[in-house]
C-alpha cells in the first residue's frame, strides 16, 4: 500500500458548471471557492472523503426525510407548481 499527497489531495481540473459552480468529479458540484474565500475558511478534503461524502448523499437524505419530512416532493413537483 501507498500514499501519495498529490494524488489522495488533489482533484482532477475544476470544469465550469455555470457561472457560480464547477465540477472535479462526475455528479459532483460546488460552489466555486474564489466565491467562498472571503466568508469561509477553504478545507483540503482528500478525493476520497468527497467522492464518500457524494455516494452517502441518497442514504443521508432518505434518513433524514424519515426522521424530520412529513411529506417530500420531488423537484420537477416543485417546479410544475411554479410555471403553472
Amino acid at each position: 500500500m501507498s500514499y501519495r499527497y498529490s494524488d489522495e489531495n488533489t482533484p482532477p481540473p475544476a470544469r465550469k458548471a455555470s457561472e457560480v459552480a464547477q465540477t472535479t468529479f462526475e455528479h459532483v458540484y460546488e460552489v466555486d471557492p474564489r466565491l467562498m474565500q472571503t466568508h469561509v475558511l477553504q478545507q483540503v478534503f482528500p478525493n476520497w472523503d468527497t467522492l464518500r461524502i457524494m455516494h452517502a448523499r441518497h442514504d443521508h437524505l432518505e434518513w433524514m426525510h424519515h426522521h424530520f419530512a412529513h411529506t417530500t416532493i420531488s423537484g420537477s413537483e416543485l417546479m410544475g407548481d411554479t410555471t403553472t
